[in-house]
């Protein structure tokens, strides 16, 4: 593999704002597709695994699904399928366990690294039927979180047309749909520089990751997400490996609320007011905001 990998050394947090308007961002699928909520306070939630399916879909359409950006978990994917493409390449009998060599065992899990842009951004468990092992990937997201209580509009969905003869004097009323009238979402996010040295996760690699956090909403595109959108992307660049500052004293600095002249509830994001104490930002600490 041709690939040129200069490793990362340093250490990122950002805060990503985005927002759904006349949408669903993330139904629960035990809640009848209804948004995620937290029942307690009544804010919309948006779960990492959400995320990462955007930003693996914008990978996999950017880069073509080719090496070093191949996508591991995609729809309709069989796994083991993969993990046998990393036996057959080193020439390893597959197993349900890795071999009893480091080295061998080493090998395979790194051949996953190295072909799988996800395995080695967000990590994966391949310990299935066809062992490739565990990864810890550098990036982490949490849940999103909507900056102030979300309302659920329910609309009913009629058809024109019918299947069956049968069925032409029927009610045409064939199900339901749920969407938010507009919420602003805010999520956290970490990157390990010593875990991207045990995973290959490279500039080149945090480059494609912001351009996805950035535009995956963009071809993501759908009647039931309405109108999405990245708003911001508030990166924390440390000036070290292990970091200058706690994680949680960089997210206090940026404050979101919603204009105190907005009667009623919020339906734009010119509708909120984001600010940043640049002036608390520790030293060693660069600031990075996009757009």
């Amino acid at each position: 593999m041709s690939y040129e990998i200069r490793l990362i050394e340093n250490r990122y947090e950002f805060i990503l704002l985005f927002d759904v308007k006349d949408g669903n961002p993330n139904g629960d699928p035990d809640a009848g597709n209804l948004p995620r909520i937290d029942p307690e306070t009544g804010h919309g939630l948006v779960t990492d695994v959400c995320l990462k399916r955007k930003i693996r879909n914008f990978v996999g359409i950017t880069e073509n699904e080719k090496p070093p950006f191949e996508i591991y978990v995609k729809e309709k994917a069989i796994l083991n399928r993969q993990h046998e493409r990393a036996y057959k390449a080193l020439n390893i009998k597959p197993d349900k366990k890795l071999p009893k060599e480091e080295e061998k065992a080493k090998a395979i899990t790194h051949w996953m690294c190295q072909n799988f842009y996800d395995v080695r951004t967000v990590g994966a468990v391949m310990s299935t039927e066809i062992n490739a092992g565990q990864v810890r990937g550098p990036v982490q997201l949490s849940f999103a979180r909507s900056i102030d209580p979300i309302f659920t509009a329910e609309h009913s969905i009629t058809r024109m047309a019918v299947t069956n003869e049968k069925d032409l004097q029927k009610e045409r009323t064939i199900g339901r749909k749920f969407t938010i009238p507009y919420a602003l979402y805010r999520a956290h996010g970490y990157i390990s520089a010593p875990l991207a040295k045990q995973t290959g996760f490279s500039d080149n690699d945090l480059k494609l990751f912001w351009d996805a956090l950035m535009n995956m909403f963009d071809h993501d595109r759908s009647a039931a997400r309405g109108e999405m959108a990245t708003r911001k992307l508030i990166i924390f660049k440390h000036s070290s490996e292990l970091g200058n500052a706690p994680a949680h004293v960089l997210f206090d600095i940026v404050k979101v609320k919603k204009c105190e002249d907005v009667d009623g509830p919020a339906r734009e994001y010119s509708d909120y007011v984001v600010t940043i104490d640049e002036k608390a930002v520790p030293e060693n600490v660069e600031l990075i905001i996009r757009p």
